[in-house]
């Protein structure tokens, strides 16, 4: 059965600089969530943080930055941890595709209106680095194609549609909820997740 890919650990000084993003990243957040983002000043972040100013420039050249950032880490951050999760703990591709959605819906129950925000300005900050926007989109395509690849060799996934295209649909699909919510608060993204799950399975797995 074919595994998704495991990067390497990275080296100690590699580890101390995502250590201190991530740092940055948290104490913005309990800023923003608190007073605003437009409310709440690079200083004010680097003393949340504890860290230079000069450290804080070293990690995003601006606060817009960083509310891209923010948004994409929150959006995109958890793509491989969770296949990961799914490829280890369970053996189907229904399996993996539902529990997918329970850890999609999981985490929508504990987002914030500052989640919301985020998500809909983090496309913003990258709008101008087409290279940047293609490589975010195709991280996540790619995990999910290797789970498709998974499932084909495995025989439990529908040969109709290749495995980059079911990919693309399940993506496309995530973003666009995620989106909807993100832009209405009223939106019923539960439902809808619970629509994407009967569509996946019809799409995706075999009967």
């Amino acid at each position: 059965m074919a595994e998704l890919d495991t990067p390497a650990p990275p080296g100690r000084r590699e580890k101390r600089k995502q250590e201190i993003r991530l740092r940055i990243e948290e104490a913005a957040y309990k800023l923003f969530a608190r007073n605003g983002i437009e409310e709440t000043s690079i200083e004010q972040i680097c003393m949340q943080a504890d860290v230079a100013r000069r450290t804080f420039y070293g990690h995003f050249p601006n606060k817009h930055a960083l509310i891209g950032g923010m948004g994409i880490s929150r959006l995109y951050s958890q793509s491989e941890p969770m296949l990961a999760q799914l490829m280890a703990n369970h053996r189907s591709t229904h399996a993996r595709l539902h529990a997918m959605i329970d850890y999609i819906e999981s985490n929508f129950a504990t987002y914030k209106d500052i989640d919301r925000q985020l998500f809909l300005m983090a496309p913003l900050a990258f709008a101008h680095d087409k290279e940047q926007q293609r490589k975010i989109g195709m991280s996540a395509i790619d995990g999910f194609k290797q789970l498709f690849i998974a499932g084909l060799d495995s025989g439990d996934v529908r040969t109709e549609f290749s495995p980059e295209i079911l990919a693309t649909m399940v993506v496309g699909t995530l973003n666009a909820l995620t989106s909807s919510w993100a832009i209405d608060a009223s939106y019923p993204v539960f439902s809808r997740l619970e629509e994407a799950r009967l569509m996946f399975d019809a799409l995706i797995c075999k009967t």
